[in-house]
C-alpha cells in the first residue's frame, strides 16, 4: 500500500506520515522544505522499515503536481495537505502571497484531487483526505482569503462525494477540517491564536482513524464540532462579527 503525502514536512501532514508508516505504509513525502524531508524519511525507513520517497517541490506552480503525477503512480491514499495563511485587512495584505496561497491551497489540491481520483476510479479503489478546516464553514474577516480557499476544498469534495456515490464507486474522498493546531501555520500565516490548540499528532492520529472508516467530515474536537454546528445555525452576518473580533485578537502587534 502506497500513501502520497503534500505538506508533509511539518505540522498533521508530517505526523500523518508517522501514523501511516506505522500501518506499514509505504510513503511519498512532498513538500518544498528538502532537509525536513530527508530527517522525516531517515526516520521513518529506519523505525517502520517501509520504502519512503521525497519529492521536495513548490506546489504553487501546476506544472509541479503533474509532474508528481507523472512520477508516482499506484497511489491508494492521496492527502492534500499543503497550504497556509496570512492574516490582515484584505485591502492591506500582500497579493503576491495571497496568489501563491490560491494556487497551493487550490490549484494543488484540484489538480492532484483530480489526476489521481481518475486513476483510482479506473483501479475501483482509493482513499483521498483533503485537509480542510473549521474555517471553511464561515466567513473570515481579517483571513478572508484562507477562510475563502478552505471552503473552495470543502465544497468541491462534497459534490465529488456525491457523484462518487451516485456511481457506486469504491473510491472514498474525505475531508479533515480542524480547529488551531500547534503547528507553525501561526508564523507564517502572522497570528497568534489565543484559542486552545489540538496537538498535532493527536489530530494526525483521529484522521487516520476516521478515514479507514469511510468517514467524510473528520472534525477532531468537541468544541471544534460545536462550532461547525453553530456555523450552521447562526445567521452568517453575525458569523463575521464574532471572526472579526477573533481574528483581530491573532494579529501581531
Amino acid at each position: 500500500m502506497k500513501a502520497l503525502i503534500t505538506g508533509a514536512s511539518s505540522g498533521i501532514g508530517r505526523d500523518m506520515a508517522r501514523v501511516l508508516a506505522s500501518k506499514g505504509y509505504n510513503l511519498v513525502l512532498v513538500a518544498r522544505n528538502e532537509k525536513e524531508l530527508k530527517k522525516l524519511a531517515q526516520e521513518l525507513e529506519e523505525k517502520n522499515r517501509i520504502e519512503v520517497e521525497m519529492i521536495a517541490t513548490d506546489l504553487s506552480k501546476i506544472e509541479n503536481c503533474e509532474e508528481i503525477h507523472r512520477k508516482v503512480k499506484n497511489v491508494d491514499i492521496l492527502i492534500n495537505n499543503a497550504g497556509f495563511g496570512d492574516c490582515g485587512n484584505f485591502s492591506k495584505t500582500s497579493l503576491k502571497k495571497e496568489i501563491d496561497m490560491i494556487n497551493t491551497n487550490i490549484i494543488a489540491y484540484h489538480t492532484l484531487m483530480k489526476l489521481y481520483l481518475i486513476d483510482m476510479k479506473k483501479k475501483g479503489s482509493g482513499k483521498i483526505l483533503n485537509v480542510a478546516s473549521i474555517a471553511g464553514f464561515m466567513p473570515g474577516p481579517l483571513m478572508s482569503t484562507y477562510y475563502a480557499t478552505k471552503a473552495y476544498i470543502v465544497r468541491i469534495s462534497e459534490g465529488i462525494r456525491e457523484e462518487l456515490r451516485k456511481e457506486k464507486s469504491n473510491v472514498q474522498i474525505s475531508i479533515l477540517c480542524p480547529g488551531p493546531v500547534e503547528t507553525n501555520f501561526n508564523k507564517v500565516a502572522n497570528v497568534k491564536f489565543h484559542l486552545r490548540e489540538a496537538n498535532s499528532m493527536t489530530v494526525a492520529k483521529y484522521a487516520i482513524r476516521k478515514l479507514e472508516k469511510g468517514k467524510f467530515y473528520i472534525v477532531p474536537g468537541i468544541d471544534v464540532k460545536f462550532a461547525r454546528l453553530g456555523a450552521k445555525l447562526v445567521p452568517t452576518s453575525w458569523i463575521s462579527k464574532i471572526t472579526y473580533r477573533v481574528q483581530k485578537r491573532k494579529i501581531e502587534k
